[in-house]
């Protein structure tokens, strides 16, 4: 569970104070995904890193599973919170396998068990280990990179995943594909995860919150459903668009459908 609570971060910027996030709280419950969306310079990628404290706040708290991170150091959070960008940020220097696990053999797991975590995660993304693992991040797509940086984030086994943007640099095609993947293996995994997006669409069928952000203030977090059917103001109500009734089709899953169909006798 990730809890926020009043947290603020303050910028001086020419000599003047900015409030870039205001006093945003919010909780998001083991094995959830909430989406934070909202305007460029909203606050959202702000309130994103002030979790693992890449930014510093002002005031306010972050608690992970009841913990308040201020008591850790910032090393320690940081091992233990997957953290997937937009930029993929693999290391060229290192083989895939190398990069996958990385923070693992900096928690001082054994060679086996990063390889076999490794093969595992590859699966999950239906990337042949054998074929990849021994590979370079310059021999892959960028699609596929992208795919390696979210198992990444994953090989440590933390409970909580930060993701900023993740899929905003990718091709549609293959944007689809990976939000495919990674909601197959939330499915497996229950992580507790925050993840920064500009698209509504991504949001409605990845989140089962999303966090509406204006001028660094938090304004609705609702399932989308809520969100969509009862926006609390305008601003939501233009941001999510004009066509709600038909982006809450989108919530309604393959399973549901299937679940409800009346019985052939």
């Amino acid at each position: 569970m990730i809890e926020l609570k009043n947290l603020s971060k303050t910028f001086t910027v020419n000599g003047k104070d900015v409030k870039a996030v205001d006093a945003v709280s919010l909780t998001v419950n083991e094995g959830e995904i909430c989406v934070f969306l909202g305007p460029s310079g909203c606050g959202k990628s702000t309130t994103l890193k002030m979790i693992n404290r890449l930014i510093t706040p002002t005031s306010g708290q972050v608690f992970i599973n009841g913990e308040d991170t201020s008591a850790l150091d910032e090393v320690t959070l940081r091992r233990h919170i997957g953290y997937v960008i937009q930029q993929i940020g693999l290391f060229p220097n290192m083989t895939i396998e190398e990069n996958i696990t990385v923070v693992p053999r900096l928690l001082g797991w054994d060679k086996q068990k990063c390889h076999e975590r490794a093969r595992e995660l590859m699966h999950m993304i239906k990337l042949e280990p054998k074929q990849y693992l021994q590979r370079y991040p310059r021999e892959l797509s960028g699609g596929q990179q992208q795919r390696i940086g979210v198992i990444r984030a994953l090989a440590a086994e933390a409970p909580v995943l930060l993701m900023d943007e993740p899929f905003g640099a990718v091709d549609p095609i293959n944007r689809e594909m990976i939000q495919n993947e990674f909601f197959e293996m939330q499915r497996a995994l229950n992580k507790t995860v925050i993840m920064v997006s500009h698209d509504i669409d991504e949001a409605i069928k990845l989140g089962d919150k999303i966090a509406i952000f204006r001028a660094g203030k938090l304004l609705q977090l609702d399932h989308p459903d809520t969100l969509l059917a009862h926006p609390v103001d305008d601003f939501v109500s233009n941001f999510v668009g004009q066509d709600s009734t038909l982006k809450r089709l989108l919530l309604v899953r393959a399973e549901d459908a299937a679940d409800n169909a009346p019985s052939v006798s």
